[in-house]
């Protein structure tokens, strides 16, 4: 699924446009029925145009004049509905950034954060419908343009502030943002916190085949359509789509972009990690690892890494939704820098061993010898590992005329 804000995102856009995009009106509004609210609310759907352009158009009504809910209440509000545990895990994932956002801009915890207009009934169910249609969807890669956020002044609870608003600026931290494409406030936080909890890469590189398309109509008027387009399709990431112009390999002494995907997981038995981990390198992790975190209400959890070439990205990400309990990823592009290195067989008093050596930007050398070599003649002798290391190395050093690795 590839989203494409340029014009920005909206609840109310989003959930238009999801529509428009196929989740059946019925179902979505039976889901949206389970909600446990206290005022009622109307989702009105429609085909509109905006400068030409068609789609569909939601708006939603309610008689709650309440337009600011404590944290806590709305999660309870999610928790009480009768739900399905991934729409219900959803939407809380996106309540929890916006607390997040919030706490940090107020300096309170996110347990004591107090929303105003997200507080409201009508983005209350514009969070809850998003986690409901994405769901329904269920696209197993998120993607989208850099986000337009707009220009200008935006009046908020706390004042008059520059666009964007500071939650909205707050919750796109680390996405890309264009700015000043329109005059007004054409991202909202609503909006904001929908793309940053569900996209799985920002600005893709590969190549995107669209096959199905919809449009959310808003209800501004800017110099740009107001419409938020997504579309359904298959992507390709950039090595795949042109293996001749890109190489996302490591190349010796050159910048490589790789990938971070990263998922929080506060619900599954330790003892899954390890295939879990090894699954990973078999279909092509350069890297994985494990990172101890606290969670909402106190909850130990783990967060999980694991680094990949972007031909390995799919293949990652695919396992981690298979063999984890989490529902989403989060998936940051990086550069590489790596030094020259080259592989040597060394003759020492045990037999050949294997080493690495790399070539310093100063022009020193360095080289280790690998520890499953080490390992494993520790293992046959019946010796103790450092023992074994001490003596290799210095039987390295001296075929090699070089001083041992100083890391004892």
């Amino acid at each position: 699924m590839f989203y494409q804000p340029s014009c920005g995102i909206a609840g109310d856009m989003h959930l238009a446009a999801l529509v428009d995009l196929g989740v059946p009106e019925a179902w979505l509004r039976e889901q949206l029925g389970l909600l446990p609210l206290t005022a009622d609310f109307q989702l009105e759907l429609s085909q509109g145009q905006k400068q030409g352009i068609r789609g569909c158009h939601a708006h939603i009504t309610t008689s709650d004049t309440q337009d600011h809910r404590h944290y806590s209440t709305i999660v309870r509000l999610v928790e009480d509905a009768p739900l399905a545990p991934p729409i219900r895990e959803r939407a809380l994932k996106m309540f929890e950034a916006i607390a997040q956002a919030e706490g940090k801009i107020h300096d309170i915890p996110p347990s004591d954060v107090h929303f105003h207009e997200v507080g409201a009934v009508d983005s209350i169910v514009d969070i809850v419908a998003a986690a409901a249609a994405i769901t329904y969807l269920a696209p197993e890669l998120i993607l989208c343009n850099p986000v337009e956020v707009g220009s200008g002044w935006v009046d908020c609870a706390h004042g008059r502030f520059p666009v964007p608003g500071p939650a909205t600026q707050e919750l796109l931290r680390g996405a890309p943002c264009t700015y000043g494409g329109v005059q007004g406030e054409c991202t909202t936080p609503t909006g904001a916190a929908i793309l940053s909890t569900n996209v799985d890469e920002f600005s893709p590189a590969g190549h995107f085949q669209p096959e199905k398309i919809g449009y959310g109509i808003g209800t501004r008027d800017f110099e740009l359509p107001n419409v938020l387009r997504i579309a359904l399709g298959d992507y390709q990431p950039a090595k795949r789509a042109n293996a001749d112009a890109i190489s996302w390999r490591p190349q010796p002494g050159r910048s490589s972009r790789h990938f971070q995907v990263e998922a929080n997981i506060d619900d599954m038995s330790p003892e899954t990690y390890e295939p879990l981990i090894q699954g990973l390198f078999d279909v092509g992790a350069a890297d994985v690892f494990l990172t101890p975190i606290i969670m909402k209400k106190g909850r130990p959890a783990h967060c999980l890494k694991a680094l990949c070439a972007a031909e390995d990205l799919t293949a990652v990400t695919d396992a981690i939704l298979n063999q984890s309990t989490t529902i989403g990823l989060r998936i940051f592009a990086f550069d590489k820098r790596v030094l020259e290195r080259e592989e040597q067989s060394i003759e020492s008093r045990f037999g050949p061993v294997r080493i690495k050596r790399v070539i310093q930007p100063n022009g020193h050398p360095r080289w280790k010898v690998e520890h499953e070599d080490i390992l494993t003649i520790s293992q046959r002798l019946g010796q103790d590992y450092r023992s074994i290391r001490g003596a290799v190395e210095r039987d390295v050093a001296e075929a090699l005329d070089a001083p041992p690795p100083e890391d004892h």
